[in-house]
């Protein structure tokens, strides 16, 4: 396949006009549909949000056109060896790693995992299998639901996520499926007129989290260990200290379940060497200044976030960067400044509530990625900037949404009090229920679970 038409293919295939489209452009809900007279205004504002998405992710759609690209010259996605889930290595026709693909039914608790350690918990222990606080096998858009939240913030840890649909022979298939794709192909390659009325060639697309790669990190782990030994200036460590608070008001108002000290990553740049600054004297200027390195932090794998109960079972799931002298900290004021004045509007809360309600019912899904294979006799057609999530439950997510209300108004309160993270985290956890058309209420979880350290 030639990458030069590859724009140009793409909008005739899927309906886009050559005069908007751009690499990556994903049409929003008014392009595929005709504007009527007799929507409500519930429908006109699921268009606004959903146009709003569509502007959020133009990077990731740009990246995963190119990651389809190379995948059709036989460039194919790589399973990662860590992990419990099937996580897969996308990279570009230069054979750059780019992103990284987690296929809904390849997640911890999905059918397809390619990882025998889930199914071996499943087999052993089968009573303490999976989370019962959280929604089975909604992993992706939990993924996509906390680059939402974090971009409404502005906190910008998590590398930008996007669901997808996407294919390749590298995914864990089942064999029908496998070999109704060779039986597909063989037939399409002996008997076209017949392979041309075939709705799809090649394997089912998967719909999964497309998240964009960030290179140069390490698990925190690890520098957290270094940082002991070879202390951080002061000046990178009040920079450091400053991006801990943003990962810890992300995990705690998405109410992340699975925050380990293996699944943040932090990246040192090494200090550089400067000239000195203009300066009369020539003696000044012969002299280098070394500039103190910088740390970057990213808040990657949060498939395991928005749960529609506190944990109340055997398992806490505690936040483990609790543990940290860092989190004895209190708040500094330039986290109160950034978020505090929108988490204390509720209009604010309530859109973030109402994008997170379109991303969970209807998945923005990139147009281009993984679609099925249109045939030349039923012409262009524009495939539709969406995808229906069959599973989503609305009294489901009206209770996510009522966790995650009750931890903002806990954040709220503890910037407000001074607190530190660790004493957040200790604060009575509550819910914030808001039926429609009444006011908000207040609910306050009676059980708690056996174990509190794990």
């Amino acid at each position: 396949m030639e990458s030069s038409p590859l724009v140009n293919q793409q909008s005739r295939v899927y309906g886009l006009e050559d005069e908007s489209a751009s690499v990556g452009r994903q049409p929003s809900a008014s392009e595929c549909s005709e504007p009527s007279e007799d929507e409500s205004d519930e429908q006109i504002k699921e268009r606004i949000v959903q146009m709003k998405l569509a502007r959020m992710w133009t990077d990731v759609d740009e990246l995963a056109v190119e990651a389809r690209a190379a995948i059709d010259e036989e460039i194919y996605p790589q399973l990662s060896p860590m992990g419990s889930s099937g996580a897969y290595f996308v990279q570009d026709r230069n054979r750059k790693i780019i992103a990284v693909f987690k296929p809904k039914n390849e997640e911890p608790y999905g059918r397809l995992n390619p990882k025998w350690t889930k199914w071996m918990h499943k087999v052993c222990c089968p009573c303490c299998f999976g989370r019962g606080c959280l929604v089975p096998n909604q992993g992706y858009l939990s993924e996509a639901g906390a680059s939402l939240v974090d971009q409404k913030l502005g906190i910008n840890l998590v590398p930008k996520t996007k669901v997808v649909k996407l294919s390749a022979p590298s995914f864990n298939y089942l064999a029908i499926d496998r070999a109704k794709a060779r039986a597909k192909a063989n037939i399409n390659e002996r008997l076209p007129s017949v392979g041309r009325r075939f709705h799809r060639i090649g394997l089912p697309p998967k719909v999964g989290s497309f998240q964009l790669f960030v290179e140069g990190y390490k698990q925190a782990d690890f520098w957290l260990r270094r940082f002991e030994s070879e202390p951080l200036p002061e000046s990178t460590l009040k920079d450091f200290r400053l991006q801990f608070e943003r990962l810890v008001v992300l995990d705690y108002i998405i109410r992340n379940t699975d925050r380990g000290n293996d699944n943040w990553l932090i990246r040192v740049d090494k200090p550089t060497i400067g000239k000195a600054p203009d300066s009369p004297d020539s003696a000044v200027q012969e002299f280098h200044f070394v500039q103190n390195p910088v740390v970057r932090i990213a808040a990657i794998d949060n498939g395991l976030a928005f749960p529609f109960k506190h944990p109340d079972e055997w398992r806490a799931y505690p936040y483990h960067w609790a543990w940290l002298p860092h989190a004895k900290t209190p708040f500094s004021a330039e986290i109160k400044e950034l978020v505090l004045p929108r988490l204390e509007d509720m209009n604010f809360v309530e859109e973030m509530c109402d994008d997170l309600l379109q991303l969970f019912k209807v998945v923005p899904v990139l147009v281009g990625i993984g679609m099925e294979r249109l045939s030349e006799e039923k012409g262009p057609k524009c495939q539709p900037s969406c995808l229906n999530d069959k599973g989503f439950d609305r009294s489901i997510f009206d209770k996510q949404m009522a966790v995650m209300r009750g931890q903002i108004l806990n954040l709220t309160q503890a910037l407000k009090d001074g607190k530190s993270p660790l004493q957040l985290v200790q604060m009575p956890v509550v819910l914030v229920e808001r039926p429609k058309g009444r006011d908000a209420r207040q609910k306050f979880p009676k059980s708690a679970p056996f174990f509190s350290c794990c």
